[in-house]
This record gives structure tokens, C-alpha cells and sequence, in this order.
């Protein structure tokens, strides 16, 4: 592999679509309420997109070290690491210089939005870090998708919509949960196909702590809040009713809902069960792409 191969897979660019996805959503939110600002728009982008991309470096790094990954026992994607393509001493640098490289570009939206916007920024690089370093990852804990949930929804939503109206809103509070909740979609996916790895590793995930069965449940359980999110945010504002265009993800989703079903993620063949569902992984970072499309063209255009 070449030195932009492995850091573009590295770089994960399959997940790329949880990070733009909020901040596509956000900047039509505030296009409806007559705010849009788009240089902030774009900032907020490659912010967003730098966070996500430090987040993958330090899991890369971060479950080498706790052994969550091995070059031996990795089933899903490559991870550069484990696989002994960039050393640990190379891969901090790089996390240093991406999570700096984001503050920076941010600095220009705190100019904008003023402490709010640093406060979230901080929280945000200190969540990407926590994620899977240190003695209590939140990822180790069970708390991964609560987070996800949090940062890729609520936040990143009303975040773009605030530095760009310079106003905060709970309606964007409201529609942000559902990507937020597809991103978890995303999260459980990866926790089933990994269950039995994370497991031998003591990465407590909600699979791991409550089973496959629940995994599975909240898989669904994810799409279907999202589906209703939009049609909550139209009988709460009375406004946008072509948003709910995207409660249509629901549907759509159906095929990977029963691809999920069939799945058995603590007895399976591991590799299997990655050939399985790595695809889901890949179809619902699209979906989640797709939902903020059609969410976003709701709010614009009705």
C-alpha cells in the first residue's frame, strides 16, 4: 500500500458520512430561519469532518494498545496499527496534528458564536479522545452510543444551525436526534459484528452487556425513532411538512433490518458474521447521508 492508502484507510471515509450529515441538516435549518452563513457552514464542515477523522485514528490506536485489535484477530476493516503499517509513535503525532488542525479551523467559528461554540469545540475533541483512550473509555464502558448519539446529533445540529443564525434552537435540537440515532444504528452494527472480539478484550459494549438479542432491537429501534423524528419536528412547528419526507429511511432500512435478524452475533463464525455485516455498516452511513438530504430539502423547500 501506498503511504495515501494507508491513510485513507486510516481515515475511515466510509464513516465520514456521520460527520457531514449533522452539519448538512443544520446549515437547511438555518437557511429556513433566514440565517444561513455559509463560510461558517463550511468551516463547520471540515471541523466536523477533522473531528471524525481524529476520533478513527485514536480507536485505531487506542484498541491496538488494549488489545481489542490484533493483526491476528482483526475480522472487520483494516486497521492500520494492528496491521503494523504506521507505528503507534506515528499514529499520536498524527491525532495531535488532526485534533489541532480542527481547533485552529475553529477558531474562526468561536469568533462567530463566542464561547458556545468553544465550549462545544473542547467537548467535542475531548469525547473523539475519550471514546476509546484512556482507563475509561467510553467505548470500554457502554457509554459509546450514548455519546454518539449526543455529539453526531443534538450538538452537531443545533451547533451548525446556532454559529450560523447566532441563535440556539430547540426545533434544530429535535431534528437532530435523528441522525444522531442512525449514527448509533451505525455503532450497533459495528458492536454486533465485534461482540465476540470486544468481549475476549473486556470492551463492555451494550451487545456485549446485554446480548446480541438487544443489539438487534436497538438496531431497529434507532431506524424507527428516526423515522419519526421528522414528523415530531412538523407537529411541533407546524412548519416544513415536506421534512418528513425522510421518515421514508425507515423503509429503505428494511433490507438491513432483516440482515441483522438473521445474524446470531455470539455464536456465528466471526468472519462470517463480518461478511455479514460490513455491509450494513456501509449501507447505513449512506442512509444516514440520505436522511439528512431529504430532512434538509423538506425544511428548504416547504
Amino acid at each position: 500500500m501506498t503511504p495515501l492508502q494507508i491513510w485513507t484507510a486510516a481515515a475511515r471515509p466510509r464513516t465520514l458520512f456521520a460527520a457531514a450529515a449533522p452539519v448538512l441538516l443544520g446549515t437547511a435549518l438555518a437557511y429556513a430561519d433566514g440565517g444561513a452563513h455559509g463560510p461558517s457552514a463550511l468551516v463547520a464542515l471540515a471541523c466536523a469532518l477533522l473531528l471524525q477523522i481524529g476520533a478513527n485514528f485514536v480507536n485505531d490506536l487506542a484498541d491496538f494498545e488494549k488489545g481489542a485489535d490484533t493483526k491476528e484477530g482483526r475480522i472487520g476493516p483494516l486497521r492500520v496499527v494492528s496491521a503494523g503499517l504506521v507505528a503507534p509513535a506515528t499514529m499520536r503525532r498524527a491525532v495531535v496534528f488532526t485534533f489541532a488542525l480542527a481547533f485552529v479551523l475553529g477558531l474562526y467559528l468561536v469568533a462567530r458564536g463566542g464561547w458556545p461554540i468553544l465550549a462545544v469545540g473542547l467537548a467535542s475533541i475531548a469525547a473523539a479522545v475519550a471514546y476509546t483512550a484512556g482507563k475509561n473509555a467510553l467505548a470500554y464502558l457502554g457509554l459509546g452510543d450514548l455519546f454518539v448519539l449526543i455529539f453526531f446529533g443534538p450538538v452537531a445540529v443545533a451547533g451548525t444551525h446556532y454559529v450560523q443564525t447566532l441563535q440556539f434552537s430547540w426545533p434544530a435540537v429535535l431534528a437532530g436526534i435523528g441522525p444522531g440515532l442512525i449514527a448509533v444504528a451505525i455503532l450497533v452494527a459495528n458492536n454486533l459484528r465485534d461482540v465476540q472480539g470486544d468481549r475476549a478484550a473486556g470492551k463492555r459494549t451494550l451487545i456485549v452487556r446485554f446480548g446480541g438479542g438487544f443489539g438487534k432491537a436497538l438496531f431497529a429501534a434507532c431506524y424507527i425513532g428516526a423515522a419519526l423524528v421528522p414528523v415530531a419536528y412538523w407537529l411541533w412547528t407546524g412548519r416544513h411538512p415536506g421534512a418528513m419526507a425522510a421518515a421514508w429511511v425507515l423503509p429503505m432500512a428494511i433490507p438491513l433490518l432483516k440482515t441483522v435478524f438473521a445474524t446470531r452475533p455470539e455464536t456465528d463464525d466471526p468472519k462470517a458474521l463480518a461478511r455479514t455485516l460490513i455491509p450494513v455498516l456501509g449501507r447505513t452511513g449512506q442512509l444516514l447521508f440520505v436522511y439528512a438530504v431529504l430532512f434538509s430539502l423538506g425544511v428548504a423547500l416547504t
